[in-house]
């Protein structure tokens, strides 16, 4: 009996041992987490419920050279509801009044509303989603509501900000502009993106039920520092007149595509650029920056080139006659034409610029550097034709001047070469060269901005970049602003001439994609017009180019991108007051005058009912419309196609009419 209870003493003792070490153990290792290892679990743990979430930082702006937005980051606000914090008695005191609030901004009705919420109390919903996507100044009001307005740990209100990039001008130069996101980043944007991007700042934030993530506090925990503000080089006022004259004629000659390019001759500032492209439908939007990658063979336009360096050479001066028979020539056992039917017969060098004949341009060459055609050759590429210009902007076609040795060489090759085929230059190249000779000789390099800035101080200044001091001799120069200036007078150009407005340049087609077995039925040509205005002292340069227009409509270069030419340097001539101080006489052209009193006839009647507007540009429609005291709202570029308040409604005064 007495061993028995022994045995049992024994057995708890044991037991009290184990149990003893088992607690002593535990708390050992307690000791070791709280001490030792505890802060690797409370990170573990806080990795698993807390994170850094990113707010990017706003984008800089983008300007234009007067001050004007072309591209900005405005704030956008998604406003969820922890329905479950809200005090009983503040959410059944106010909810009503919330829920007339919210309907009244977003729709539907207050009831539905109120039992989206009260539902999600019931349910425990903390992250109830109420709007996405909402700006700034509804994002102010919503914050003011009822409940909501007593902020995010009494009333529930979260509101979580993105920022979306905005373009006031729509798609107007919308390539040259460009972006930075998930399409790639061409343009401006994607150039200047290092001055542009800003730091973030971040967000911490709790995950809660469904994976869903509610931030911690009503601030943010490091506020994000926006980016730097660019200042181009685009004046808005030539950029619309070049969109809207370079559409009305690919609408037109229902061409392809096309562009324009208006540069500043002394500086190489850029300032319009309008890139036009057709889409499945027939329309035309900005599809790719043609002028700053397209290369293509530049045709009649590259004899400017030519003449050059056979003047510079000395091989040939203005006067040196050369035969180009009744337009037909055999060089090589290959046949040259000119446009002209029965040819030009005997003329001058000069003269056959003027008229910009193929065969002129074929023998003047061949038969002064058939022996040397590295001559030629090395003298076109002393003019830095054959170098890119080093543009920011991404995707800038390479210039192909091809030599002796070369693939594309053969002996038809100089001859092809001295009226624009068998190379290949971008139509920013093209405009650079031309540039050039308005600029007395100094070939500066295209410049799209002018500025960094940042909260209104400057940052850093781009100034004008000489790529050459002078790519030929004055004499040269001299002779070339003569012929180019015939051109216009009496040449191809010789529709464009206006009495009381000079201007200078070059008319160039060119066939293109000839090699289509189809050739004879389908011909594709592109049509250009590159020169300068006023002519006797340059204030800009320009190039028109138009790809594939209609043929049955027409296909050269003084007919199709010409009229683009004459349009632009005239309503700028009109426009800005700097060509005073060139010329203080006061031209007239018909067409703007017409239209002026027009517009000036409408807008000084007494009008108590709603103009039509349809057919009018946008700007004049928006000016007359704001003038009777209306409100006007509108979407798209251009003409006016409609309008929401019909013609003959009576006008009452501050209501809002949208114009597309």
């Amino acid at each position: 009996m007495a061993a028995t209870k022994k045995g049992i003493l024994n057995k708890l003792y044991f037991v009290f041992v184990f149990i003893t070490l088992f607690l002593v153990a535990i708390i050992v290792k307690l000791t070791d987490i709280q001490f030792d290892e505890g802060e690797r679990y409370i990170e573990m743990s806080e990795h698993l419920t807390l994170k850094n979430d990113t707010i990017f930082a706003n984008r800089g702006n983008v300007f234009s050279a007067d001050g004007s937005l072309l591209a900005t980051s405005m704030s956008q606000f998604e406003i969820r509801m922890d329905a479950f914090t809200v005090d009983g008695e503040e959410f059944e005191k106010n909810i009503r009044s919330l829920s007339v609030e919210l309907s009244k901004m977003l729709g539907a009705s207050a009831s539905q509303w109120e039992n989206k919420i009260r539902k999600a109390r019931t349910n425990k919903n903390r992250y109830l989603l109420i709007k996405r996507k909402l700006g700034y100044t509804d994002y102010m009001k919503i914050k003011s509501f009822p409940i909501f307005n007593l902020g995010m740990y009494k009333g529930g209100f979260i509101a979580e900000q993105s920022t979306v990039r905005a373009h006031p001008l729509g798609k107007v130069a919308e390539r040259t502009i460009g972006y930075d996101d998930y399409r790639g980043a061409p343009g401006i944007e994607g150039a200047y993106r290092d001055y542009l991007n800003g730091k973030f700042g971040w967000r911490l934030k709790q995950k809660i039920a469904k994976g869903q993530w509610k931030p911690i506090n009503d601030t943010n925990e490091k506020e994000p520092i926006d980016g730097k503000d660019i200042v181009t080089t685009i004046d808005i006022n030539i950029q619309d007149i070049a969109h809207h004259s370079l559409l009305r004629q690919l609408e037109i000659y229902e061409a392809d595509h096309g562009c324009v390019v208006v540069m500043e001759t002394k500086t190489g500032e850029i300032k319009a650029i309008s890139n036009l492209g057709k889409n499945t439908n027939g329309n035309y939007y900005e599809r790719l920056n043609y002028a700053v990658g397209e290369s293509n063979e530049p045709g009649s336009a590259f004899k400017v080139m030519s003449m050059v360096v056979a003047l510079e050479s000395k091989v040939i001066d203005t006067s040196t006659m050369v035969d180009t028979g009744t337009g037909k020539y055999i060089i090589h056992g290959r046949s040259i034409s000119d446009s002209h039917r029965g040819g030009f017969g005997k003329i001058s060098a000069a003269r056959a610029l003027e008229v910009s004949s193929n065969i002129g341009f074929a023998r003047l060459i061949e038969e002064n550097f058939a022996q040397n055609p590295e001559k030629f050759i090395n003298s076109l590429r002393r003019m830095h034709l054959n170098e890119m210009l080093g543009l920011p902007i991404k995707g800038e076609g390479k210039p192909e001047i091809p030599g002796p040795g070369d693939k594309k060489w053969s002996k038809n090759a100089l001859p092809s070469i001295a009226y624009g085929y068998n190379v290949s230059l971008t139509p920013l190249q093209i405009l650079t060269f031309y540039n050039a000779i308005a600029n007395n000789g100094e070939m500066v390099k295209p410049r799209f901005v002018k500025e960094i800035r940042s909260h209104d101080k400057n940052v850093e200044s781009f100034g004008k970049v000489v790529i050459d001091p002078a790519i030929c001799s004055k004499e040269t120069i001299d002779k070339m602003h003569e012929i180019l200036k015939n051109v216009v007078v009496r040449g191809t150009g010789k529709k464009l001439y206006a009495e009381n407005f000079s201007m200078a340049g070059k008319t160039g087609t060119a066939r293109t994609e000839y090699w289509n077995a189809d050739w004879d039925t389908n011909r594709f040509y592109i049509s250009s017009f590159t020169g300068y205005f006023p002519a006797e002292n340059p204030k800009y340069s320009c190039i028109v180019v138009i790809h594939k227009p209609k043929a049955k409509t027409g296909y050269y270069g003084a007919d199709v991108s010409g009229p683009v030419f004459k349009d632009i340097a005239q309503k700028i001539y009109t426009s800005k007051s700097e060509i005073d101080k060139i010329d203080n006489a006061s031209p007239h052209f018909k067409s703007i005058e017409n239209d002026y009193n027009t517009y000036f006839t409408i807008s000084n009647k007494e009008i108590d009912s709603i103009p039509n507007v349809k057919g009018m540009p946008g700007m004049d429609a928006i000016s007359l419309l704001e003038n009777l005291g209306l409100k006007v709202s509108y979407t798209g570029n251009g003409k006016v196609t409609g309008q929401s308040l019909n013609a003959g409604e009576k006008i009452i005064k501050g209501s809002t009419i949208i114009l597309n």
